[in-house]
Protein backbone atom coordinates (compact mmCIF):
# COMPACT_ATOMS: atom_id res chain seq x y z
CA UNK A 1 0.00 0.00 0.00
CA UNK A 2 1.41 3.46 -0.29
CA UNK A 3 1.82 5.64 2.21
CA UNK A 4 -0.33 8.98 2.00
CA UNK A 5 2.30 12.07 1.64
CA UNK A 6 2.58 14.20 4.90
CA UNK A 7 0.59 17.06 3.01
CA UNK A 8 -2.21 14.79 2.50
CA UNK A 9 -2.08 13.74 5.76
CA UNK A 10 -3.54 17.25 7.04
CA UNK A 11 -6.60 17.79 5.21
CA UNK A 12 -7.66 20.55 8.58
CA UNK A 13 -4.24 20.86 9.91
CA UNK A 14 -1.19 23.34 8.36
CA UNK A 15 1.98 21.42 8.98
CA UNK A 16 3.04 23.81 11.65
CA UNK A 17 0.46 24.11 13.94
CA UNK A 18 -0.15 20.51 14.71
CA UNK A 19 -3.42 19.76 16.62
CA UNK A 20 -2.72 17.87 20.20
CA UNK A 21 -3.41 14.01 20.51
CA UNK A 22 -3.27 12.19 23.66
CA UNK A 23 -1.88 8.28 22.96
CA UNK A 24 -2.88 5.55 25.24
CA UNK A 25 -0.28 2.86 24.78
CA UNK A 26 -1.93 -0.46 26.28
CA UNK A 27 0.50 -2.96 28.23
CA UNK A 28 0.35 -5.53 28.13
CA UNK A 29 0.57 -5.87 24.47
CA UNK A 30 2.55 -7.81 21.33
CA UNK A 31 4.20 -10.63 21.86
CA UNK A 32 4.04 -13.33 24.15
CA UNK A 33 6.11 -15.94 25.67
CA UNK A 34 4.65 -18.87 23.18
CA UNK A 35 5.08 -16.19 19.91
CA UNK A 36 8.71 -15.55 21.68
CA UNK A 37 9.65 -19.18 21.54
CA UNK A 38 8.33 -20.29 18.16
CA UNK A 39 10.07 -17.41 16.53
CA UNK A 40 13.86 -17.74 18.29
CA UNK A 41 13.26 -21.96 17.11
CA UNK A 42 12.79 -21.25 13.78
CA UNK A 43 16.43 -18.79 14.56
CA UNK A 44 17.98 -21.79 16.13
CA UNK A 45 17.16 -24.09 13.89
CA UNK A 46 18.46 -22.05 11.00
CA UNK A 47 21.69 -21.37 13.07
CA UNK A 48 21.77 -25.20 13.93
CA UNK A 49 20.81 -26.83 10.25
CA UNK A 50 21.66 -23.90 8.15
CA UNK A 51 19.46 -22.44 5.37
CA UNK A 52 16.37 -23.43 4.28
CA UNK A 53 14.23 -24.36 7.47
CA UNK A 54 11.09 -25.51 6.24
CA UNK A 55 8.24 -24.13 8.49
CA UNK A 56 4.39 -25.71 8.04
CA UNK A 57 2.17 -22.80 7.86
CA UNK A 58 2.99 -19.31 9.46
CA UNK A 59 4.73 -19.70 12.44
CA UNK A 60 2.70 -17.44 13.71
CA UNK A 61 0.32 -14.55 12.41
CA UNK A 62 2.27 -11.75 11.72
CA UNK A 63 3.75 -10.60 8.23
CA UNK A 64 6.31 -8.51 9.54
CA UNK A 65 7.99 -11.82 11.38
CA UNK A 66 6.97 -14.10 8.43
CA UNK A 67 9.04 -12.18 6.19
CA UNK A 68 11.65 -11.26 8.49
CA UNK A 69 12.25 -15.01 9.45
CA UNK A 70 12.15 -15.53 5.10
CA UNK A 71 14.78 -13.25 5.03
CA UNK A 72 17.10 -15.29 7.05
CA UNK A 73 16.67 -18.42 5.75
CA UNK A 74 12.79 -20.34 6.66
CA UNK A 75 10.73 -21.15 3.70
CA UNK A 76 6.83 -21.83 4.70
CA UNK A 77 4.87 -24.13 3.13
CA UNK A 78 0.92 -25.38 3.87
CA UNK A 79 2.11 -29.08 3.67
CA UNK A 80 4.42 -31.67 4.47
CA UNK A 81 4.57 -32.81 1.17
CA UNK A 82 6.20 -29.85 0.30
CA UNK A 83 9.05 -30.62 2.17
CA UNK A 84 12.37 -32.02 0.76
CA UNK A 85 13.00 -35.64 2.35
CA UNK A 86 16.02 -35.09 5.00
CA UNK A 87 15.14 -31.25 5.47
CA UNK A 88 14.33 -29.93 8.52
CA UNK A 89 10.89 -28.78 9.30
CA UNK A 90 9.01 -26.63 12.15
CA UNK A 91 5.24 -26.63 13.21
CA UNK A 92 3.63 -23.39 14.19
CA UNK A 93 2.99 -21.64 17.34
CA UNK A 94 -0.47 -22.63 16.92
CA UNK A 95 -0.05 -26.96 16.59
CA UNK A 96 -0.83 -29.69 14.48
CA UNK A 97 -3.01 -32.82 14.72
CA UNK A 98 -1.36 -35.66 15.33
CA UNK A 99 -1.22 -37.41 11.86
CA UNK A 100 1.34 -34.03 11.06
CA UNK A 101 4.54 -35.35 13.26
CA UNK A 102 3.44 -38.66 12.93
CA UNK A 103 4.17 -38.21 9.07
CA UNK A 104 6.77 -36.42 9.45
CA UNK A 105 8.87 -39.35 11.51
CA UNK A 106 7.68 -41.70 8.74
CA UNK A 107 8.70 -39.44 6.41
CA UNK A 108 12.66 -39.46 8.35
CA UNK A 109 12.29 -35.73 8.54
CA UNK A 110 14.28 -33.78 11.36
CA UNK A 111 10.86 -31.92 13.13
CA UNK A 112 10.87 -29.47 15.46
CA UNK A 113 7.57 -28.96 17.60
CA UNK A 114 6.74 -25.36 17.97
CA UNK A 115 3.24 -25.56 19.64
CA UNK A 116 2.78 -22.89 22.11
CA UNK A 117 2.93 -25.21 25.50
CA UNK A 118 -0.22 -23.27 26.69
CA UNK A 119 -1.88 -25.01 23.11
CA UNK A 120 -0.39 -28.22 23.80
CA UNK A 121 -1.80 -28.75 27.11
CA UNK A 122 -5.58 -28.26 25.92
CA UNK A 123 -3.89 -31.40 23.50
CA UNK A 124 -3.08 -33.10 26.68
CA UNK A 125 -6.72 -32.65 28.50
CA UNK A 126 -8.54 -33.74 25.24
CA UNK A 127 -6.53 -36.87 25.15
CA UNK A 128 -7.14 -37.38 28.58
CA UNK A 129 -10.74 -36.72 28.35
CA UNK A 130 -10.49 -39.32 25.01
CA UNK A 131 -9.10 -41.64 26.92
CA UNK A 132 -11.82 -41.55 29.94
CA UNK A 133 -14.70 -41.90 27.44
CA UNK A 134 -15.85 -38.07 27.74
CA UNK A 135 -17.33 -36.69 23.88
CA UNK A 136 -15.29 -33.30 23.90
CA UNK A 137 -17.06 -30.02 23.20
CA UNK A 138 -14.56 -27.59 22.03
CA UNK A 139 -15.22 -24.52 21.89
CA UNK A 140 -13.26 -22.48 19.05
CA UNK A 141 -13.25 -20.78 15.04
CA UNK A 142 -13.88 -23.06 12.89
CA UNK A 143 -10.75 -23.39 10.30
CA UNK A 144 -8.81 -21.64 12.58
CA UNK A 145 -5.07 -23.62 12.73
CA UNK A 146 -5.43 -24.02 16.73
CA UNK A 147 -8.59 -25.45 16.13
CA UNK A 148 -8.00 -27.77 13.42
CA UNK A 149 -4.64 -28.69 16.12
CA UNK A 150 -6.42 -29.61 18.85
CA UNK A 151 -9.32 -31.42 17.29
CA UNK A 152 -6.69 -33.51 15.62
CA UNK A 153 -5.29 -34.67 18.90
CA UNK A 154 -8.45 -37.53 18.94
CA UNK A 155 -10.16 -39.45 16.37
CA UNK A 156 -13.06 -37.97 14.05
CA UNK A 157 -16.52 -38.04 15.33
CA UNK A 158 -15.23 -37.97 19.05
CA UNK A 159 -15.28 -34.18 18.83
CA UNK A 160 -17.57 -31.74 18.18
CA UNK A 161 -16.56 -27.70 17.51
CA UNK A 162 -18.93 -25.28 19.61
CA UNK A 163 -18.47 -21.76 17.68
CA UNK A 164 -21.70 -19.83 19.69
CA UNK A 165 -24.18 -20.16 22.31
CA UNK A 166 -26.88 -21.00 19.56
CA UNK A 167 -24.80 -23.89 18.96
CA UNK A 168 -24.88 -25.16 22.18
CA UNK A 169 -28.76 -25.36 21.66
CA UNK A 170 -28.79 -27.80 18.72
CA UNK A 171 -26.11 -29.74 20.52
CA UNK A 172 -27.81 -33.40 20.54
CA UNK A 173 -25.75 -35.88 22.58
CA UNK A 174 -27.49 -39.43 24.14
CA UNK A 175 -28.25 -38.79 27.85
CA UNK A 176 -25.99 -41.63 28.77
CA UNK A 177 -23.13 -39.96 26.98
CA UNK A 178 -20.38 -38.18 29.60
CA UNK A 179 -19.12 -35.18 27.84
CA UNK A 180 -16.29 -32.77 28.53
CA UNK A 181 -15.62 -29.12 27.17
CA UNK A 182 -12.09 -27.21 25.97
CA UNK A 183 -11.57 -24.42 24.54
CA UNK A 184 -9.28 -22.40 21.75
CA UNK A 185 -6.81 -20.63 23.98
CA UNK A 186 -7.56 -17.09 22.00
CA UNK A 187 -10.65 -16.62 22.63
CA UNK A 188 -12.59 -13.26 23.79
CA UNK A 189 -12.66 -13.86 27.38
CA UNK A 190 -16.52 -12.65 27.66
CA UNK A 191 -17.61 -14.72 25.01
CA UNK A 192 -16.33 -18.17 26.19
CA UNK A 193 -17.66 -17.51 29.59
CA UNK A 194 -20.90 -16.99 27.69
CA UNK A 195 -20.62 -20.62 25.65
CA UNK A 196 -19.32 -22.38 28.99
CA UNK A 197 -22.36 -20.96 30.87
CA UNK A 198 -24.54 -22.03 28.09
CA UNK A 199 -22.96 -25.85 28.22
CA UNK A 200 -22.80 -26.10 31.98
CA UNK A 201 -26.76 -24.74 32.01
CA UNK A 202 -27.52 -27.81 29.59
CA UNK A 203 -24.92 -30.64 30.44
CA UNK A 204 -24.83 -30.24 34.35
CA UNK A 205 -22.83 -32.91 34.79
CA UNK A 206 -19.95 -32.00 31.71
CA UNK A 207 -16.49 -31.94 32.60
CA UNK A 208 -13.96 -28.78 32.32
CA UNK A 209 -10.99 -27.70 33.13
CA UNK A 210 -9.95 -26.49 36.33
CA UNK A 211 -9.54 -22.87 34.72
CA UNK A 212 -10.48 -22.21 31.45
CA UNK A 213 -8.05 -22.58 28.28
CA UNK A 214 -8.05 -18.98 27.13
CA UNK A 215 -4.04 -17.94 27.78
CA UNK A 216 -2.64 -15.74 30.04
CA UNK A 217 -1.48 -13.34 27.17
CA UNK A 218 -4.39 -13.59 25.08
CA UNK A 219 -6.68 -12.62 28.90
CA UNK A 220 -3.99 -9.70 29.85
CA UNK A 221 -4.18 -7.97 26.38
CA UNK A 222 -8.01 -8.13 26.48
CA UNK A 223 -7.33 -6.99 30.11
CA UNK A 224 -5.58 -3.83 28.80
CA UNK A 225 -7.45 -2.55 26.37
CA UNK A 226 -10.79 -2.36 28.55
CA UNK A 227 -8.42 -0.28 30.59
CA UNK A 228 -7.91 2.37 27.73
CA UNK A 229 -11.01 2.58 25.33
CA UNK A 230 -13.31 4.13 27.89
CA UNK A 231 -10.66 7.41 27.11
CA UNK A 232 -10.43 6.66 23.46
CA UNK A 233 -11.89 7.96 20.64
CA UNK A 234 -10.58 5.31 18.62
CA UNK A 235 -8.59 2.07 19.19
CA UNK A 236 -5.55 0.67 16.87
CA UNK A 237 -5.11 -2.73 17.42
CA UNK A 238 -1.71 -3.72 15.52
CA UNK A 239 -2.52 -7.19 14.13
CA UNK A 240 -2.83 -9.79 11.04
CA UNK A 241 -6.76 -10.45 9.75
CA UNK A 242 -6.10 -13.88 10.50
CA UNK A 243 -4.66 -13.57 14.14
CA UNK A 244 -7.93 -14.54 16.04
CA UNK A 245 -6.49 -12.71 19.74
CA UNK A 246 -5.80 -9.25 17.53
CA UNK A 247 -9.40 -10.00 15.94
CA UNK A 248 -11.01 -10.05 19.35
CA UNK A 249 -8.84 -7.17 20.72
CA UNK A 250 -10.71 -5.52 17.99
CA UNK A 251 -14.00 -6.56 19.37
CA UNK A 252 -12.97 -5.80 23.08
CA UNK A 253 -12.44 -2.45 22.60
CA UNK A 254 -16.03 -2.56 20.21
CA UNK A 255 -18.04 -3.41 23.08
CA UNK A 256 -16.27 -0.99 25.36
CA UNK A 257 -18.33 1.64 23.56
CA UNK A 258 -15.31 3.10 21.14
CA UNK A 259 -14.08 2.73 17.56
CA UNK A 260 -11.34 0.03 16.55
CA UNK A 261 -9.11 -0.77 13.89
CA UNK A 262 -7.15 -3.85 12.71
CA UNK A 263 -4.14 -2.76 10.96
CA UNK A 264 -0.89 -4.86 9.87
CA UNK A 265 1.59 -1.67 9.81
CA UNK A 266 1.51 2.07 10.03
CA UNK A 267 1.39 2.82 6.52
CA UNK A 268 -2.55 1.78 6.78
CA UNK A 269 -3.57 4.72 8.79
CA UNK A 270 -5.62 6.84 6.91
CA UNK A 271 -5.14 10.60 8.35
CA UNK A 272 -8.78 11.24 8.09
CA UNK A 273 -9.56 8.82 10.73
CA UNK A 274 -8.04 11.08 13.02
CA UNK A 275 -10.21 14.38 12.21
CA UNK A 276 -12.49 13.91 14.87
CA UNK A 277 -9.85 12.26 17.72
CA UNK A 278 -8.13 13.79 20.81
CA UNK A 279 -7.12 10.31 22.46
CA UNK A 280 -6.44 7.23 20.53
CA UNK A 281 -5.52 4.26 21.99
CA UNK A 282 -2.94 1.66 20.31
CA UNK A 283 -2.22 -1.82 21.24
CA UNK A 284 -0.49 -4.84 19.22
CA UNK A 285 -1.70 -8.60 19.46
CA UNK A 286 0.04 -11.75 21.04
CA UNK A 287 1.98 -11.73 17.48
CA UNK A 288 3.34 -8.12 16.83
CA UNK A 289 6.31 -7.16 17.38
CA UNK A 290 7.21 -4.03 19.30
CA UNK A 291 8.72 -2.47 16.44
CA UNK A 292 5.38 -1.92 14.89
CA UNK A 293 4.06 -0.23 17.61
CA UNK A 294 6.63 2.35 17.24
CA UNK A 295 6.50 2.96 13.90
CA UNK A 296 2.68 3.31 14.59
CA UNK A 297 3.32 5.74 17.47
CA UNK A 298 6.09 7.90 15.47
CA UNK A 299 3.45 8.17 11.98
CA UNK A 300 0.94 9.36 14.08
CA UNK A 301 3.44 12.14 15.43
CA UNK A 302 3.87 13.06 11.59
CA UNK A 303 0.52 14.37 11.52
CA UNK A 304 -0.18 15.59 15.41
CA UNK A 305 1.44 16.68 18.04
CA UNK A 306 1.30 13.60 20.34
CA UNK A 307 1.50 13.30 24.06
CA UNK A 308 2.13 9.31 24.80
CA UNK A 309 1.76 7.54 28.49
CA UNK A 310 1.56 3.56 28.73
CA UNK A 311 -1.02 2.13 31.05
CA UNK A 312 -0.22 -1.26 32.61
CA UNK A 313 -2.60 -3.80 34.01
CA UNK A 314 -0.48 -6.58 34.45
CA UNK A 315 3.23 -7.70 34.21
CA UNK A 316 3.84 -10.34 32.48
CA UNK A 317 7.12 -12.86 32.78
CA UNK A 318 6.49 -16.11 31.44
CA UNK A 319 9.15 -17.81 29.74
CA UNK A 320 8.69 -21.27 28.02
CA UNK A 321 11.29 -23.69 27.77
CA UNK A 322 12.74 -24.50 24.10
CA UNK A 323 13.19 -28.17 23.04
CA UNK A 324 15.40 -30.15 23.46
CA UNK A 325 17.12 -30.37 20.34
CA UNK A 326 18.10 -27.12 20.44
CA UNK A 327 19.44 -26.76 24.01
CA UNK A 328 21.58 -30.17 24.02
Amino acid sequence: MTEPTLSAALPQDSLAEKRPLRVLIAAPRGFCAGVDRAIEIVERAIDRYGAPVYVRHEIVHNRFVVEGLKAKGAVFVEELNAVPDGAPVVFSAHGVPKSIPAEATTRGLDWLDATCPLVSKVHRQAERHYEAGRHILFVGHRGHPEVIGTMGQVPAGTITLVETVEDVGAIAIAPDVQLAFLTQTTLSVDDTAAIVAALREKFPTIAGPKAEDICYATSNRQESVKAIAGDCDLVLVIGAPNSSNSLRLVEVAERSGTRARLIQRASEIAPEWLNTVETIGVTAGASAPEVLVREVVDRLGEWRAISSETVTTAEEHMVFKLPRQLTE
